[in-house]
């Protein structure tokens, strides 16, 4: 069995591959990080270091990596020979991946089991992302591929701190994960994935992730930020921005009962758990890291404004996070280009049209006259 997974970076290598390689698969990475490619050619083995309580190392072997820059048809080449394509590149980069999977469709075997497809992103409905831009490039070609592939959403959820200096391609990461696809697309024939599980209907599960672990992940990060303080296990340990982080999740979980009918006693202990992981002083993870790219995270369906704007369309409490919404206006890094460009846009743009643009949300809906209010209120202090 072959797996090519888009995306050799840390969640690459230390998640995804890792359970690929524990799958039985065949592992090629492919990625435009030239450097990272010749680190990964150069060993025959990495080391996954789980730390933290119930940590391990684990050891990978048998893969390979191909630069899709410098040697796109090789890695078409790739896909038309694998069982498997996942992806751990981000949402935005799904476009560029999207011409090299196709490539390798069209060069697939038509009598050959089909492709079997996972983007393993932090967003909702990724894989759909990935084969709707498939579908846009391939045209009325479509009709005829349509059968070599197939594709299902997923849910990942791991921490993946920055690594320190001299790792080489070792990957330190948390001892917990969890990998959740959706079954139907697969029928009787799922890939071969101990490490995950396979579930009738994602929707409960992912949106359980991204509104407890992204939210809470980043409500940490900047209110941790804010407060001048480096590391996320740090940042918890405050005991303002730990309130300020359980109300905001108190908040998505009450959504969340509301919305799939997840039982609220259940929501709380995994709330307890999520918490938990946050403060595992093992994990060298810093604000500046889990803050990174805020004009996304405040984006319309994303982990803040996302569950927000559901909650006050059903009249539930968003205080808190909102409250979250107005320490993330607050990021300013020098080192983030997102964070350069939101202070920019507070600076040169009103209220109104910043509201707009950054959260996606209309003049009418029941979010939009808060999140306002606290857009004019970091204004009102630059």
């Amino acid at each position: 069995m072959k797996a090519v997974h888009f995306g050799a970076g840390n969640i690459g290598r230390g998640f995804v591959g890792l359970l690929l390689h524990e799958g039985g698969y065949e592992l090629v990475f492919s990625d435009v990080a030239g450097a990272l490619v010749d680190a990964i050619n150069a060993v025959d083995s990495y080391t996954v270091h789980a730390v933290g309580d119930g940590g391990g190392d684990t050891v990978v072997t048998g893969f390979r990596a191909i630069n899709s820059a410098h040697h796109p048809d090789e890695v078409a080449d790739e896909v038309a020979a694998a069982d498997v394509v996942t992806t751990a590149v981000g949402p935005t980069i799904l476009k560029f991946v999207a011409p090299l999977v196709l490539a390798g469709l069209r060069r697939r075997d038509a009598a050959s089991a089909p492709l079997q497809v996972m983007a393993c992103e932090n967003a909702i409905g990724a894989t759909d992302v990935l084969r709707n831009e498939i579908i846009a490039l391939a045209g009325d070609d479509w009709a005829a591929l349509a059968g070599r592939a197939v594709f299902a959403n997923t849910a990942v959820d791991r921490i993946v701190p920055a690594q320190p200096e001299g790792a080489g391609v070792d990957v330190t990461v948390e001892p917990f994960y969890e990998w959740a696809i959706e079954l139907p697309p697969f029928g009787e024939n799922p890939p071969h994935l101990p490490g995950a599980h396979f579930v009738p209907d994602l929707a409960p599960y992912i949106e359980r992730k991204l509104f407890t672990v992204n939210t809470g992940h980043a409500t940490t990060a900047y209110f941790g930020a804010a407060a001048g303080i480096d590391r996320i296990s740090d940042a918890l340990a405050d005991e303002a921005i730990e309130t300020h982080v359980a109300a905001a999740l108190e908040e998505t979980s009450a959504l969340l009962a509301a919305k799939h009918g997840l039982d609220p006693a259940d929501l709380a202990e995994y709330r307890t758990t999520i918490l938990g992981r946050f403060r595992n002083p093992a994990l060298p993870d810093t604000v500046w890291r889990v803050g990174r790219q805020p004009l996304r995270k405040l984006s319309r369906h994303e982990r803040f404004v996302g569950p927000a704007a559901e909650a006050a369309e059903r009249g539930l409490s968003v205080g808190a996070l909102v409250d979250a919404i107005g320490a993330a206006l607050a990021f300013d890094d020098p080192e983030d280009p997102q964070s350069v460009d939101l202070q920019r846009m507070l600076r040169e743009q009103d209220a109104d049209a910043f509201t707009a643009e950054v959260t996606g949300l209309a003049a009418s809906h029941p979010l939009y006259a808060r999140v306002r209010e606290v857009v004019a209120a970091r204004q009102a202090g630059l």
